[in-house]
């Protein structure tokens, strides 16, 4: 690779401190990343030289265009930018973009996976998120459910997942019907208190506005007017995946997630497993797979992940 050298103006002395990070932290996490990059700094100009000038320009005028844009960097952000420029990505059209408003929050997308997902759940009646645990399908679901409520689109937003960990059988577990089905939906109860606060969930769940049931429960309804998400899909059993999608009635959308590789359903025969050749034709159904690369934890999940599939695979 032949050596190029690039200068890059920085507009305003506020981008530049938002850019190179307190005491130069940002500017040495670029240096680590490509150290094949000779990078200066003078006044508001970057110059960069070397056989890594051209990809680490192309990163300073990306994370400068997510700055613009009204954000503020933070380590973990500007490591996924650096991971999204190394795939040739585009991270200030996904991180930059204003994608859902629910109360006072601003809630965008982390990674090109996480933008295909919203997009297809915007798009289609339903919508397959498949993928490993962190990359954000609950979280983001329960966003664009709130979104929907608050612009009355639909008049209800339904929670259900199937209870089938450790073994145990919803009359096995002590309390009334919320009660013995909380602990499975955890996760979609601290999304949404994330999204409305606790008493503001409180009340949707009163009006029932919010209605959660475990999977066996929807037999024989028909939902018409909902946001429906049915998390955990992997432990679905094929006949309950059937017996749910026929559920769907008119005026409702529907996020049906889950993750493959983590399958606890007896037999190991999953209801998601093989469904998009099944049904990856039909209008109005779209499928988003979601990889460690869109892993929003702590960083250490992603190379957990990518080991996990690593040695799968039969790769070192």
């Amino acid at each position: 690779m032949t050596d190029t050298k690039l200068k890059i103006h920085v507009p305003g002395d506020h981008i530049m401190v938002g850019l190179l990070g307190e005491r130069d932290e940002y500017l040495r996490k670029v240096e680590e990343a490509f150290p094949n990059a000779d990078i200066h700094v003078r006044g508001n100009e970057i110059t960069v030289g070397g056989p890594d000038a051209s990809i680490a320009g192309h990163l300073f005028e990306e994370l400068i265009l997510i700055l613009q844009e009204g954000q503020r960097l933070d380590s973990r952000t500007v490591l996924r930018t650096i991971d999204m420029v190394r795939s040739d990505e585009r991270p200030s059209e996904v991180l930059a973009g204003k994608v859902l408003k629910v109360g006072r929050r601003v809630i965008r997308p982390k990674s090109t996976g996480q933008k295909d997902y919203l997009e297809a759940i915007a798009k289609n009646v339903i919508t397959f998120g498949i993928g490993p645990a962190g990359t954000g399908k609950s979280w983001l679901a329960v966003a664009m459910g709130v979104q929907a409520l608050n612009a009355k689109s639909v008049e209800r937003i339904l929670l259900t997942r199937p209870a089938v960990e450790a073994g145990e059988s919803l009359g096995f577990l002590p309390g009334d019907m919320l009660a013995k089905v909380d602990p499975y939906l955890r996760p979609l109860y601290d999304a949404l208190y994330d999204m409305v606060e606790m008493e503001g969930a409180q009340r949707l769940l009163d009006r029932g506005q919010v209605e959660v049931a475990p999977l066996a429960f929807m037999r024989g309804r028909t939902l018409n007017n909902s946001f429906i998400i049915l998390d955990e899909a992997q432990n679905t059993t094929p006949q309950q995946m059937k017996m749910f999608l026929t559920r769907i009635g008119f005026g409702s959308k529907v996020v049906i997630n889950g993750d493959i590789s983590q399958v606890d359903v007896k037999g190991g025969k999953s209801g998601l497993s093989g469904l998009e050749k099944t049904l990856g034709g039909i209008e109005g159904l779209g499928f988003v797979r979601l990889s460690s690369r869109d892993v929003v934890r702590h960083r250490i999940v992603q190379d957990i992940v990518n080991a996990y599939e690593n040695a799968d695979s039969g790769k070192p």
